[in-house]
């Protein structure tokens, strides 16, 4: 596979625990980045010369904002564009935006994306986006807003190409989102689920990379650990069809997972994401090395 995009999930903590998130994100999350980690997976990531962007996210990465910089100012020394993705807390006033931004302004950042929806902030936070995105503009920051949709009835299509990042849209069953809100919205039979909509698991351009080590995929499934094997080797040698969970996904979605592992199930879910991550859950035991960490599943 070529991938042009590394995400590093710089700690699974987060000052909020959203209904939505996809990697468990909280307070009490454990696993955190070092600077040493960073370099290292910098380092590999210039082995494989085809990365061209380095993500820094969460959970929160302004939570470890020295370690955020630094990684930042390294990665860009190193010729890759640099994006953040943040939960705006810091954005009390535009005029304390601009203080924490103005050291980011310096180092070159070519992205920066901002969550921006009811998941994100309550009533009296509102105006904590606006202001992140307007101090942004100010320092001349490439700025956007990523906004998810609260989930009503309907059939979930979400807008985008297959293993794009997201950048918005409805929300996709995976991690907490099974636990709080798959409650009375429609759901089809599990033999529907014949395909991964969202990911491209034959030939993906984007992986996400943890504390903990695990290079995922998608969030919880993952090719194996760098800190147990080189993380530019790891993505080398990844072969799709001999991978045991890919390999039935990309051949008949999480229907095909759960038919060739007898997996149980319910007899409906809401979305191919539903049926992935809920059999997912049930084959861990089986498969601790590519459906990792606990965190990803909810055991903080």
């Amino acid at each position: 596979m070529t991938i042009s995009e590394l995400h590093l999930l710089l700690t699974y903590q987060c000052t909020r625990e959203c209904d939505h998130c996809f990697v468990f994100g909280s307070p009490y999350a454990k696993g955190v980045m070092t600077i040493a980690d960073v370099r290292g997976i910098l380092s590999e990531a210039e082995k494989l010369g085809t990365i061209k962007w380095i993500y820094f996210e969460g959970g929160e990465p302004f939570l470890y904002y020295p370690i955020m910089l630094r990684g930042i100012k390294e990665a860009n020394d190193k010729g890759f564009k640099t994006g953040i993705v943040t939960d705006p807390y810091w954005a009390t006033s535009i005029e304390d935006a601009i203080e924490w931004l103005v050291p980011i302004s310096k180092l070159g950042l070519s992205d920066l994306s901002i969550s921006e929806d009811t998941f994100h902030q309550e009533e009296d936070e509102r105006d904590k986006p606006k202001n992140a995105v307007e101090a942004a503009r100010r320092l001349g920051l490439p700025v956007g807003t990523i906004t998810i949709e609260e989930p009503t009835p309907g059939v979930s299509e979400r807008a985008g190409l297959k293993g794009e990042t997201v950048t918005g849209g409805e929300v996709m069953f995976r991690g907490r989102a099974v636990e709080k809100l798959v409650k009375g919205l429609p759901r089809k039979p599990w033999t529907e689920f014949r395909e991964c909509r969202h990911e491209d698991l034959k030939n993906p351009s984007r992986v996400h990379t943890d504390p903990f080590g695990f290079i995922h995929l998608c969030q919880g499934l993952t090719l194996g650990n760098h800190k147990e094997e080189p993380l530019s080797k790891l993505i080398q040698s990844y072969d799709p069809a001999s991978h045991p969970i890919c390999g039935p996904l990309i051949d008949g979605g999480p229907t095909a997972l759960v038919k060739k592992y007898d997996a149980p199930h319910e007899d409906s879910y809401v979305d191919e994401c539903h049926l992935c991550y809920s059999a997912r859950l049930a084959l861990r035991r089986m498969f601790p090395k590519y459906l990792a960490p606990a965190q990803m599943y909810g055991e903080l």
